[in-house]
């Protein structure tokens, strides 16, 4: 049977007629048999009539089917497809069970980092575990998928090289620690704690990007290495695996030292910037090579000296740092003086008065270590006395200084001019941007709970590869967020970075020129996760998947990624 429906025209107006039919063969034709006229039906009814006879079935609203499972999926389908756009599952590797569930720690670690037994428990409440992440994997797995990946390190950082950068470029480089839980790592050690935490043993980790921030390559060390032995590893990196014969290396103070320097003489093809360290600046102060008129008009100017032949002295002057350093230094000033006229009270009161030259020594060495202010105050200590005063001319010496830095790089003069040469070391701020996205803001690289070295390699490598990709997310997404996308050239390189009047009006207001509201990268991916696929089962046992409609935000947040909102996530 099936509803035919017909329409005659008379004069203006259109009749349809919609007439329930059976068709049957007679003598070898075809013929039909009206069984009803359906007209006077509603349309509704009209068509849920023909779809019926179709073989379609019908639920009433609200009944006939149930929601058997709904799984967050917006983020991790958000965060997958800017991972293809990269190739980034291409270039760890062919297609395995261990390559998934790299990619699939990897977007965790952007969406949702935890330890790694929480993450195969978090996958199962999300679409990422039902559609990338391999039928029943546990720890085991993981840590088999790890161990692979650290196999596959050098082939994977050697190909992110290739592709940013090339014959010449800039390369940023820096050292970085965080500490670790448990006794059994052999990498752990004691050392100088950026994390202030040293109560604890640490893994220290040296970050190369580009120019721009970009992770290229990450190496770990123990955690009592030097940094100038960070930096000459970071050198056999660039020449050795990534074969490039031409690179500017830039570090700070710590890592290029005048050692390193004498060393890197001797090996062709190597530029480097870095930053001298104060006793060097004060020491060509005290020359006369650094004179304060210098910076009469301009913060920055080019100076030579014998101590530093074949290389460029670029002498800058911050005057926003110089104001800075100069209350810093009268607030521990303030502070010691107030600690030492406590002492003072201690010796003269009169009641069980602090006597003896090494007692009252020995709380002013106290002081002394907490504000390390103690070259600044002439302190006389006697066995029933103290006293102190102020170096003026000492301080004053070191005033003069506040501000001043020196760069020192072997790059000539028509490669890289002086503001050039100062804009590229101040680029070293893009990588601790990302040493804080890494450890703090994004990633949660940090307490480090695994206990062998491949493990902790890999670990440090999954949340650079993490990185990596929140980098390109995060600049896809720049409009829906706080990021200033409107960075404005400074005529200055020495003066503080400007903020653009987009960025300005982002704080006042929270909201873009179009009056919606902006938010952090960490928000929207909560915003992305409410985007649910959902298991719906039909009476009768049909099943299908159903995505929750997008709201106007997760449109355009996959718009600017460049993709449609994906069903699954895999299958390349």
């Amino acid at each position: 049977m099936h509803v035919a429906t017909t329409r005659r025209q008379h004069k203006d107006k259109v009749y349809e007629t919609h007439l329930l039919r059976r068709s049957y063969r007679e003598g070898g034709k075809v013929k039909n048999e009206t069984l009803a006229n359906l007209s006077h039906l509603p349309q509704e009814t009209i068509q849920l009539i023909r779809e019926s006879l179709a073989g379609k079935s019908h639920v009433v609203a609200g009944e006939g089917f149930d929601i058997e499972r709904s799984l967050p999926h917006g983020h991790v389908a958000l965060l997958w497809a800017m991972a293809e756009q990269l190739g980034l599952p291409k270039l760890l590797g062919p297609a395995c069970a261990e390559r998934d569930l790299v990619v699939s720690l990897v977007i965790a670690r952007c969406a949702k980092p935890a330890s790694k037994l929480a993450t195969t428990r978090w996958w199962a409440d999300t679409t990422l575990g039902a559609d990338l992440v391999p039928a029943a994997a546990g720890t085991d797995e993981v840590y088999g998928a790890m161990d692979w990946l650290v196999s596959r390190q050098d082939a994977i950082e050697a190909a992110l090289a290739r592709r940013h950068l090339s014959e010449g470029s800039l390369v940023l480089y820096d050292l970085s620690s965080s500490w670790m839980e448990g006794t059994h790592c052999p990498l752990a050690a004691r050392g100088y704690s950026r994390d202030h935490k040293s109560g604890k043993a640490q893994i220290e980790y040296g970050l190369m990007t580009d120019a721009e921030g970009r992770p290229i390559a990450i190496e770990v060390f123990a955690g009592n290495t030097a940094d100038p032995t960070a930096f000459v590893s970071a050198l056999e990196v660039v020449r050795t695996r990534f074969r490039l014969e031409e690179v500017v290396l830039v570090g700070d103070r710590g890592m290029i030292t005048s050692a390193r320097i004498e060393a890197l003489r001797s090996v062709g093809g190597v530029s480097w910037i870095t930053c001298l360290r104060a006793p060097q600046i004060r020491a060509l102060a005290e020359q006369g090579a650094i004179q304060l008129s210098l910076f009469d008009e301009q913060n920055l100017c080019e100076i030579t000296h014998p101590d530093y032949p074949d290389e460029r002295l670029i002498a800058c002057r911050n005057p926003a740092l110089r104001a800075e350093r100069a209350q810093k230094r009268e607030e521990l000033l303030r502070a010691t003086e107030k600690e030492l006229a406590k002492i003072a009270a201690a010796v003269e009161r009169e009641r069980r008065p602090l006597r003896g030259k090494d007692a009252i020594a020995l709380r002013v060495g106290k002081v002394a270590n907490r504000y390390k202010m103690a070259k600044h105050f002439e302190i006389v200590i006697e066995e029933d006395a103290v006293s102190f005063s102020r170096r003026q001319d000492q301080i004053a010496a070191e005033a003069a200084l506040d501000g001043v830095y020196v760069i020192r790089t072997n790059v000539d003069q028509e490669r890289l001019d002086a503001r050039g040469a100062v804009s590229a070391y101040k680029g070293l701020s893009v990588v601790e941007r990302d040493f804080r996205n890494m450890k703090a803001i994004d990633l949660d690289l940090r307490p480090i709970y695994h206990y062998t070295e491949d493990r902790v390699r890999a670990h440090v490598f999954v949340c650079m590869l993490a990185a990596y990709l929140l980098w390109h997310v995060r600049k896809a997404l720049a409009p829906l967020c706080f990021t200033d996308e409107e960075t404005p050239t400074r005529a200055d390189p020495v003066a503080p970075a400007l903020r653009s009047s987009q960025a300005k009006h982002h704080d006042a207001t929270k909201v873009d020129a179009d009056g919606e509201t902006l938010h952090d990268l960490s928000s929207l991916l909560n915003h992305l996760a409410t985007l649910t696929r959902n298991t719906v089962v039909f009476a009768g046992g049909v099943r299908i998947d159903k995505l929750a409609l997008p709201t106007a935000l997760q449109r355009r947040a996959f718009a600017l990624v460049g993709v449609s909102i994906p069903t699954r996530i895999g299958g390349s």
